[in-house]
């Protein structure tokens, strides 16, 4: 039946080009922003997946930061600690010279004072960010035996996140402390010959009174006996860096695996959305024909009445 009221081909044309219209309007915006889903409204489950992951990989941002902070401050204790090491090594050899006979012992003690001045402004010197591990006070009010840095962030099956640490104990580091004498630097030890005197690695004085050879062996004794203490100590920094710098590369990989799930589930494949582009594209045209030639049936129409 043909009707001038009712003109059901047009109707059924021009919901074909609205449909394709949208649909175009879907790809564009799909190319425009690189996502296939942008939107809640795209896909919701795959939208709350890719937020979340999202934040979670801002999080192992913040913790690859803090990994780097940590990294900085053991490098410091670290180096700072080989110096010392290095020091101590040289005032055991003055220490041994010193027990050559005829050997002046107060030009050794000069050196031996002037080596003492450094060990005290190494562990001084130690300080990265506030933080000295070196030279500490173990009365502050702020005093903790324990630095703990910022290693991981995780998400369990249930949602729950937690944060972990990596410890690291500093009374293995401690040279000196001003609130004791604790440090490896600073603990005395009496020496057992003519000069018998209360010591330390940064208060021994070849020239006391009474100083003998047996007050110099007791001396380089102690003296080695720090030494070796802190290579255990420089050795367990060593340690921690090398652990650091193992999770810095593990954040860091797990951030782009991360990033590449996320792009799985949102991100548009351009080669497709093109292609479909072009096709909608000649929908389109085929489509603006069809309402063409529905809307053309009045015309046809109105000739029957000529």
């Amino acid at each position: 039946m043909s009707s001038i009221m009712t003109n059901t081909a047009a109707m059924t044309a021009l919901k074909s080009l609205q449909a394709t219209t949208r649909n175009i309007e879907m790809v564009q915006s799909r190319i425009s922003t690189g996502y296939s889903v942008a939107e809640a409204s795209d896909n919701a489950a795959y939208w709350s997946i890719a937020t979340t992951m999202r934040s979670d990989n801002n999080a192992l941002s913040t913790v690859q930061d803090a990994l780097g902070l940590g990294s900085a401050k053991v490098d410091v204790a670290y180096t700072a600690m080989n110096s010392a090491i290095e020091v101590t090594g040289e005032i055991k050899e003055k220490l041994v010279a010193a027990r050559e006979p005829g050997v002046d012992r107060t030009k050794i003690q000069s050196e031996i004072k002037e080596l003492q001045n450094q060990l005290t402004a190494i562990a001084e010197s130690a300080s990265f960010s506030g933080e000295n591990w070196l030279s500490v006070d173990t009365g502050a009010a702020d005093y903790s035996a324990t630095k703990n840095i910022v290693s991981s962030f995780t998400r369990a099956n249930d949602g729950t996140v937690s944060v972990s640490t990596i410890a690291i104990d500093i009374t293995a580091t401690e040279l000196v402390n001003a609130s004791g004498d604790t440090g490896i630097l600073d603990t005395t030890t009496t020496t057992t010959g003519a000069g018998t005197a209360t010591i330390s690695v940064l208060t021994l004085d070849i020239t006391a009174a009474n100083v003998d050879d047996d007050d110099i062996d007791d001396m380089i004794s102690w003296v080695d006996s720090a030494f070796q203490d802190m290579t255990t100590s420089a050795s367990s920094l060593g340690a921690a860096k090398s652990r650091i710098d193992m999770q810095q590369q593990f954040v860091s990989s797990l951030m782009d695996a991360v990033e590449r799930g996320v792009g799985q589930l949102v991100d548009a494949d351009m080669s497709e959305e093109s292609t479909r582009l072009q096709a909608l594209q000649v929908q389109q045209q085929l489509g603006v024909q069809a309402l063409s030639i529905a809307n053309s049936n009045a015309q046809t129409i109105l000739s029957l009445f000529q």
